[in-house]
């Protein structure tokens, strides 16, 4: 801050006048260097263990064979299959702290190989149906649907007013679906001259 003196030229305030020897240090809230730490060892990845597809069997970085676990494990449409080394081999390995992330909680070793895709699965109902309408007879026989089955429903529900039923009970039901199914069919036939 400054101050104008009577004579007009400015004089630095009191108050700052040590406020040079803090720009020299550094702002601790701008340094974004990472702490430096020591990086823990990397892990042995997949590629590290010898694996013999033929044979079925996994030797890891120690060599110690590992057991097959289980079938083929498939996840999403990929076939793995996995191996697990034993108890007695991982718990007194000296390559422990480069095998296992967390070697505090988990016993053992697991690695899986990927064998390859499974089978294309059959065809669904629901992707067989999308397939008949999109095809070009099939568009043809949906939008007959329009002129079918469409006002059928309409006039049902919005002329005849049957927005729910009114009774309880399958049999009920049906017999009050089937009382409005043939009040539309009569006055369909009354509509078309049937009656003279």
């Amino acid at each position: 801050m400054t101050s104008l003196t009577p004579q007009g030229s400015i004089t630095p305030d009191e108050r700052f006048a040590g406020q040079d020897r803090h720009k020299t240090a550094p702002d601790p809230l701008h340094d974004k260097s990472a702490p430096e730490t020591t990086a823990p060892p990397a892990l042995y990845q997949a590629s590290d263990f010898r694996y013999d597809a033929a044979g079925r069997t996994c030797v890891c970085p120690a060599g110690k064979t590992m057991v097959r676990n289980g079938q083929h494990r498939v996840v999403r449409d990929d076939i793995w299959e996995r191996y697990q080394g034993k108890a007695r081999d991982c718990g007194s390995c000296p390559l422990r702290a480069r095998c296992i992330r967390a070697p505090e909680t988990t016993r053992v070793r697991s690695v899986s190989f990927w064998q390859g895709k499974t089978a294309p699965l059959p065809e669904t109902h629901t992707a067989q149906m999308k397939r008949r309408m999109d095809s070009p007879e099939g568009r043809q026989q949906y939008a007959q649907r329009f002129g079918t089955v469409e006002p059928v429903f309409a006039n049902v529900c919005y002329n005849k007013g049957l927005a729910r039923f009114t009774l309880r009970g399958q049999l009920k039901v049906d017999a009050q679906w089937k009382l409005f199914c043939l009040v539309h069919n009569i006055e369909k036939l009354a509509h078309h001259g049937y009656a003279q």
